[in-house]
């Protein structure tokens, strides 16, 4: 195979590992979520409180395991962030962390939106000639049914994948790289591409409408 001109980390997280993440721990995690949730600077706004937790799939870069989750409150906001921790000697859950934020741009006020999503950027990726990536930590659910996977592609370049479980995928991949931003796609069990999503979408419309805005998060 001759080299490749799209030099990018592709793959880099690894699968989810439900397994760890038994009540105790996701107690802990969510004791974690919560308090990031209360400490969140809404500037005024009041969003209200949080309701029920819901866990998306775990994945784990750099020795560090990730588990997105999402809560609405009693106002119609909706909570979005992650808790995470890294595994001691003993294989028990350390250095605990949380990080949330809020939106008032939820998916049923969207009926176009194909996948509801969120995302994290978790740091960067340095690539060729100065050139960095972030690397992302994107996680929603499907809004059309038949699904069974869910990419993610950097310039029709696949760099992450996720199965769905519970109808809830979570991906970590490069974005912002060389100019190029990721597309996530919904893929059925026999491999027909049922949905695509765009972290950029508003933004892309909005620019073949001569606007020029830079390209932010759509739906987080």
């Amino acid at each position: 195979m001759p080299p490749t001109d799209r030099f990018v980390i592709s793959f880099a997280a690894e699968p989810p590992q439900p397994e760890v993440l038994d009540e105790r721990l996701l107690a802990l995690l969510g004791e974690q979520f919560l308090a990031a949730c209360a400490d969140i600077d809404s500037e005024g706004e009041e969003i209200g409180s949080a309701g029920e937790v819901r866990w998306f799939p775990d994945r784990s870069l750099y020795g560090r395991t990730y588990v997105p989750a999402v809560a609405r409150t009693d106002l119609g906001y909706e909570l979005f962030g992650y808790a995470s921790f890294t595994l001691d000697e003993q294989g028990e859950a350390d250095e605990l962390e949380a990080r949330a934020d809020f939106t008032g741009d939820v998916a049923e006020a969207n009926p176009d939106w194909q996948l509801d999503l969120n995302e994290m950027v978790l740091g960067d990726w340095r690539g060729e000639d100065g050139e960095r990536a972030e690397m992302t930590l994107i996680w929603g659910s499907p809004l059309v049914a038949g699904g069974a996977v869910v990419t993610a592609e950097l310039a029709d370049h696949a760099v992450d994948q996720c199965e769905l479980r519970d109808q809830r995928f979570t991906l970590i991949a490069p974005d912002n790289y060389r100019g190029d931003y990721l597309e996530l796609k919904l893929w059925s069990k026999l491999g027909q591409q049922l949905a695509a999503e765009s972290l950029y979408a508003e933004d892309e419309d909005q620019d073949e409408e001569g606007d020029g805005d830079e390209a932010s998060g759509a739906d987080a």
